[in-house]
């Protein structure tokens, strides 16, 4: 004869399947909760990343482009607005002087497709912001880490590249490089 052992060993009746339920919904609430607060702190985490990393190229980003014979003034970062086609484009950070200016993509991590789509915002950025129209533009990526190629791929294009290291950061292109101007 077949016996219940979870009645025989703790003596209480199994549970019904309303409470098995109840006990599933109320834990797979619980999962959607500390889903939702995990998502809520990665984000914050890659914002605030994100901008630690951009202040770390930013703060020494005139000295190394005057360096290179590029005479920067000033810079403005996370400059933001809507294109004409209705989109939305942001620029982490531009460095500009009045006649030329050097637009910046900073990346934890850069990777060939990042090069490929700051590509297209850089040949678009003169219709999106009119007032740049006349300036000689300058794109530069400024990175942490790179994956393979990335590296390669964004000087063949023209781009500046700009290593995030410690406390500053630094022109990788020899001397010799000239960057293409937009």
């Amino acid at each position: 004869m077949a016996t219940d052992t979870h009645s025989e060993s703790s003596g209480t009746p199994p549970p019904t399947l309303e409470e098995v339920w109840r006990l599933f919904r109320e834990t797979d609430r619980k999962f959607n909760e500390t889903d939702r607060k995990l998502n809520k702190l990665e984000r914050l985490f890659t914002s605030q990343w994100g901008k630690l990393m951009e202040s770390l190229v930013e703060g020494d980003l005139v000295n190394i482009l005057n360096r290179r014979g590029i005479a920067i003034m000033d810079t403005s970062s996370r400059v933001k607005g809507k294109c004409p086609d209705g989109g939305n484009y942001e620029f982490d950070i531009i460095a500009h002087n009045g006649e030329e200016m050097v637009v910046v993509e900073v990346k934890t991590t850069l990777r060939p497709d990042d090069v490929k789509q700051f590509l297209g915002k850089l040949d678009h950025i003169k219709g999106w912001i009119p007032r740049y129209a006349r300036n000689r533009i300058y794109g530069a990526v400024a990175w942490l880490t790179a994956d393979a190629g990335a590296e390669a791929m964004a000087e063949n294009a023209g781009l500046l590249l700009i290593r995030a290291t410690g406390d500053s950061a630094a022109i990788l292109n020899g001397e010799e490089f000239k960057p293409r101007a937009w």
